[in-house]
């Protein structure tokens, strides 16, 4: 039986997708919706499929791609985001990911891929192969988030969620005062006048999910 570790942030949609895969005979032995509990529980478990969301309450699901890249983890790495930005379909499969489904494909779609990553083999949902096309047609830069730093990304994904100076500045070991000169610095680099503006940036980009429940 295929055993599969989930990473996602909303807990409703654990639940569905942890239902979904018990029904059609997966083993869920674990999930988090923190990326340093799923590194660690990973190495302990030792699933054979990791179910990836890629946006996590603040952080990135990439940066857990790169750290099992470097740990040379043999768990088989599925997608599952709303990102439908180019460059992040592209970004995650050089990371080593196996497959990139987005949220809106039918579950059908969802257990194919599982089932042939846990075969090792690659699966792109329907949409994603055009992403990537666009992905090479498009330079990075001209993705308006990819100018940002990683902590200047972090501080954004934290800001549209309606996290405060202080809140952000506990989560990221800052200063409230530091944390606005970040938030100015990105929107000063994004273009935008206030956080209505980043809130539209970051639902265009994909940057936060508001379909997703809270």
């Amino acid at each position: 039986m295929t055993r599969i570790y989930l990473v996602e942030d909303h807990a409703i949609l654990r639940d569905g997708v942890r239902a979904l895969l018990e029904t059609a005979g997966f083993e869920v032995v674990g999930e988090s919706d923190d990326p340093q509990q799923a590194l660690r529980e990973i190495a302990q478990l030792r699933p054979d499929v990791l179910l990836l969301d890629l946006n996590l309450q603040g952080q990135s699901g990439m940066e857990l791609l790169k750290q099992l890249k470097q740990a040379r983890s043999s768990v088989r790495t599925l997608v599952l985001t709303m990102s439908s930005l180019p460059h992040n379909a592209t970004e995650a499969l050089q990371l080593g990911a196996m497959g990139y489904v987005l949220k809106g494909s039918p579950a059908t779609e969802l257990l194919q891929a599982v089932r042939a990553v846990a075969r090792g083999q690659r699966h792109v949902g329907p949409g994603v192969g055009e992403l990537m096309l666009q992905a090479m047609e498009v330079p990075k830069g001209d993705d308006p988030l990819s100018q940002l730093s990683p902590r200047e990304l972090k501080v954004m994904r934290l800001v549209v969620r309606g996290r405060t100076s202080v809140e952000i500045g506990i989560e990221l070991n800052l200063s409230s005062k530091t944390v606005d000169t970040y938030r100015s610095r990105l929107m000063a680099k994004l273009g935008v006048g206030d956080v209505t503006a980043l809130v539209r940036l970051a639902v265009r980009t994909g940057l936060l999910d508001v379909h997703a429940d809270e």
